[in-house]
């Protein structure tokens, strides 16, 4: 299936009692820009995370998660960035979605749009948008024996996000609040994004799953602060676009995925639409 992309890695990153936690992670190679999608493997049944978001990887991530032989209970979207959902137009019509209303919004009111302006990726690109049906808030859920908490996290990576804690594991799925072993996509929020990780670094938490990148720790959340730190001074120091591509790219030579300064250099810098 994935002859023009490199192979995505698939792998199962925590077993506790019945429950097993697997890591889906396309490519680092090329202009890709290392998705990572998760499965949380119950009893009885799947929780996904994300849906990846070029088709072919959509379609892989999907066929992983029927190789566990369990059916998928629901698959929650982390926020509206499209490498995080345009895989459910591909691969997850047929499962029930939960997002935060606010990302249910953009995708109803501006996911077509969105798909269509990805015209240059040709058949990479799902043929529809999928909206979630299901709004989640913060707060407490238990599924299949499994203990969740929902939180929205605004002002980071992105103006809102989900975040799922399983605190009996120590899990956090943290998704674009930490690029793991990548670059990580800047904002004009990194002060409170800076924050926001280190109240993770205080948590009982050990395992952090990533919207990029393998699984990571504490360390790689700490190497995300320093990296925002760094980026925050680079620009209050006048390094504008490519100029700060070069910085963070010279600083930073062990992170892969430099295509993504080519997605958020013309909205840090230039304005442009952030669909």
């Amino acid at each position: 299936m994935l002859t023009h992309l490199s192979d995505p890695v698939a792998m199962l990153v925590k077993r506790a009692g019945d429950v097993r936690i697997h890591t889906f992670v396309s490519s680092f190679t090329n202009r890709n820009i290392a998705n990572a999608t998760h499965i949380i493997e119950t009893e009885n049944q799947l929780v996904l995370v994300d849906g990846q978001f070029l088709a072919p990887y959509a379609h892989a991530f999907r066929e992983y998660a029927g190789t566990l032989g369990k059916p998928i209970e629901r698959l929650y979207v982390s926020h509206r960035h499209p490498d995080h959902w345009f895989g459910l137009g591909a691969a997850f019509t047929d499962v029930p979605i939960y997002a935060l209303p606010e990302t249910i919004s953009f995708i109803q009111n501006h996911g077509e749009e969105s798909r269509s302006g990805h015209w240059k990726l040709g058949d990479l690109v799902p043929d529809r948008v999928v909206v979630p049906k299901e709004a989640v808030h913060p707060g407490e859920e238990t599924i299949d024996g499994v203990r969740y908490l929902f939180d929205r996290v605004t002002d980071t990576e992105i103006d809102s996000a989900l975040t799922l804690r399983l605190p009996e594991l120590g899990v956090c799925i943290a998704q674009d609040l930490i690029y793991s072993g990548t670059h990580l996509y800047l904002t004009e929020h990194m002060d409170h994004w800076i924050q926001v990780l280190r109240d993770m670094l205080v948590t009982d938490d050990e395992l952090f799953l990533p919207g990029h990148g393998l699984p990571a720790d504490k360390n790689e959340v700490a190497r995300n602060v320093e990296y925002l730190s760094a980026a925050q001074q680079a620009i209050a120091n006048g390094l504008p676009g490519d100029a700060l591509k070069e910085f963070l790219v010279q600083r930073y030579p062990e992170r892969k995925c430099p295509g993504i300064f080519d997605i958020y250099l013309p909205r840090l810098f230039g304005g442009a639409s952030d669909y």
